[in-house]
């Protein structure tokens, strides 16, 4: 299989079963291994590209379609999309881009809508560029132009005024750097980085992060020095900036109650003992895999268990409990580009009732003078600031507390951790660290 008749397919499948679109693409390259490592960087960039700028792409197929793009075969309006987004963004010649992407269309076995495309794809490779909304409504410009929801790019703007909105609407359509956390309860930071440029890679320590790793592009993760032998795991800066700005005891036994998929759990368990627990079982394989190869089993247990119930007595007592707490995903949709589409405004207060449940139930495990960590991976103050200040005022015997890390400039908000998509190069986190006086 080509390249884009596989970027076609992974496109088409996600549109279909609503998967996630990593998910997706590594299951189909697991599937249909392709033998050069840049025709699988092809389908990634296509892949990715297509979905991050859709928006955009749909608004300029939208000027030739003769049909609603809600009504195309999946495959077709995908191997559009591809082709456009070969146009517009990559430097493959525009007749390249039509032609191998009507032949790849072709070679899945859907011939019949071969001239459609194609006619489609000739228009647009005759524009100067991508077509936009005039400016003079700012929302709908930026929303066309940079592929994000409307109502979304509204609350940013509101949010965060516009020229910081716009730099996260900009940072979500950038592919990510390969950021990992190194497992200090094996090696040091410094001698990893040394060790990894001994094998001639060209790593660089992370900013602000004190156990970070920024790595060039490396294609299968699991064949770089030091993965089977766990000294690190894959976390984002912003990520990690939430087990650093915990800064628990290193004596405290710790629950993390919505641990998956695991990686600041086993970013506690270097050092603490942890319970980690999810809603979902079929997500515990996962952390307990990721805990055996870092070397961490000893030191963490994952269990089944739903976070706005009481948790089982025989789990025992804990110091610290970290309540990384489902969200609406904002701050990671340069990660997971297909949620914007599929996220609603609705869904912020939905989820925001949920939040309130859990963390009402998991701060009663606390013991007075213990800690909790409140993190959520979004850009939305109601699910973030604002959650933590409506707990803080209902509850008196609470304090926010943030910890003392000389030599550490953390991105702090008043006592929180916040983190922004933008120039920095994070993900979107919000973390509050909560002290139980009585």
């Amino acid at each position: 299989m080509s390249a884009r008749s596989l970027a076609i397919q992974v496109l088409a499948r996600v549109r279909a079963t609503d998967a996630y679109l990593n998910v997706v693409l590594d299951t189909m390259l697991s599937e249909s291994p392709l033998k050069d490592s840049r025709d699988t960087a092809l389908v990634t960039e296509l892949a990715y590209g297509a979905a991050r700028r859709q928006l955009a792409l749909d608004y300029a197929i939208s000027r030739f379609a003769d049909r609603k793009l809600d009504s195309m075969e999946d495959r077709v309006l995908a191997a559009l999309r591809i082709g456009a987004y070969q146009i517009f963004h990559t430097r493959i010649p525009a007749r390249a881009a039509v032609a191998e992407t009507v032949q790849a269309l072709k070679d899945l076995g859907v011939a019949r809508a071969a001239g459609f495309v194609n006619a489609i794809l000739r228009r647009l490779a005759e524009l100067p560029g991508p077509p936009l909304p005039p400016e003079s409504d700012i929302a709908e410009y930026l929303s066309i132009r940079e592929s994000h929801p409307k109502w979304l790019v509204e609350r940013w703007l509101r949010h965060f005024g516009r020229e910081r909105a716009e730099s996260m609407l900009v940072a979500d359509n950038q592919t990510p750097p390969i950021v990992v956390r190194v497992n200090t309860a094996k090696v040091t930071r410094e001698s990893l980085l040394s060790q990894l440029r001994e094998v001639g890679l060209e790593v660089q320590p992370t900013s602000v992060s004190p156990v970070g790793i920024t790595l060039p592009p490396v294609g299968r993760l699991e064949d770089v020095y030091g993965y089977s032998e766990g000294l690190w795991q894959v976390q984002d800066e912003a990520a990690q900036l939430v087990g650093v700005y915990g800064a628990i005891p290193e004596t405290a036994r710790v629950w993390d109650a919505c641990a998956a998929p695991g990686g600041k759990s086993c970013h506690l368990a270097e050092v603490h003992e942890v319970v980690a627990t999810d809603l979902h079982a079929n997500k515990l394989p996962k952390i307990q895999a990721e805990a055996k190869r870092l070397g961490l089993t000893e030191r963490l247990k994952a269990v089944a268990h739903d976070a706005t119930v009481p948790l089982p007595e025989d789990l025992g007592e804990f110091h610290a409990v970290l309540v990384d707490a489902p969200c609406s995903g904002l701050g990671t949709l340069r990660r997971h580009p297909e949620l914007r589409y599929r996220r609603k405004e609705e869904d912020i207060g939905r989820l925001a009732a949920l939040q309130r449940r859990i963390l009402e139930n998991c701060q009663e495990v606390v013991p007075p003078g213990g800690l909790l960590v409140y993190a959520v991976c979004t850009t939305e103050p109601q699910e973030g600031q604002d959650q933590v200040e409506m707990f803080l005022r209902s509850h008196p015997e609470w304090t926010s507390e943030p910890p003392v890390l000389p030599g550490l400039k953390l991105p702090l908000n008043q006592a929180w951790l916040r983190t922004l998509p933008g120039p920095e190069g994070w993900d979107g986190f919000f973390a509050a660290r909560l002290r139980k006086l009585y």
